[in-house]
């Protein structure tokens, strides 16, 4: 064999050695890319819900030990003010609900779990405020996000109303802009569980919803 056949077998080799490794790194691109787009997913697969129960500090814990939930984030909604305040909320001059938005995963607990918990922290017959705190600000309603919630929220208010002879006055809402509230309000019942205590014993508030739910209460 002359050094001129050599010379071409050779350039031929390397030639099929860099069309096959230039098709490796594509396939090892594009798998990269799928695997990175099956985590994203993974990673944006979380839902939101909102609930107004009366003062935001007693909604956050039932929710904050349900298995599933990612977060809990007190703060202010169904009102017409933009970036309303502790004290603009409270006077009834903002319009607003004190409200708590859960962030859950859908795979781990379902919207349906998070109604249940949620009739089981209220009282739903209570028009006027919840418990000891009275005003527009601490009624109840369900915020929901999408049509898929406000059916199952439609569902689930018609269950609860079967267990009592009342009217259940909890509104559905269609959900609007939420705004956090200041950041004390934020894990109050964790900053300052002493104080969370106190106020929660002597608002009332378990002793109504035993009435109300019995050992369901607190869901």
């Amino acid at each position: 064999m002359d050094d001129r056949t050599k010379t071409g077998i050779w350039t031929l080799t390397l030639t099929l050695m860099a069309i096959a490794a230039s098709a490796y790194g594509t396939q090892s691109a594009a798998e990269a890319a799928a695997a990175g787009s099956s985590k994203n997913a993974e990673r944006s697969a979380v839902a939101l819900a909102t609930f107004a129960g009366g003062c935001f500090w007693c909604m956050e814990p039932p929710y904050d030990r349900l298995p599933g939930v990612i977060s809990t984030l007190s703060g202010y909604t169904g009102g017409h003010l933009a970036n309303p305040t502790y004290h603009q909320v409270g006077k009834g001059d903002s319009g607003h609900y004190e409200a708590v938005q859960i962030t859950y995963d859908p795979a781990l607990v379902s919207y349906e779990t998070l109604l249940r918990v949620f009739w089981r922290n209220i009282d739903p017959l209570d028009k006027g405020g919840q418990f000891c705190d009275r005003g527009d600000s601490y009624r109840t309603a369900v915020f929901f996000h999408d049509a898929g919630q406000e059916a199952l929220a439609l569902t689930s208010r018609a269950d609860v109303a079967d267990r009592f002879d009342a009217t259940i006055v909890t509104p559905l809402i269609e959900a609007s802009t939420f705004y956090p509230a200041e950041d004390y309000h934020q894990d109050y019942y964790e900053k300052n569980p002493i104080r969370y205590k106190f106020y929660r014993r002597s608002c009332g508030r378990d002793d109504r919803l035993e009435q109300v739910w019995g050992e369901e209460a607190g869901g």
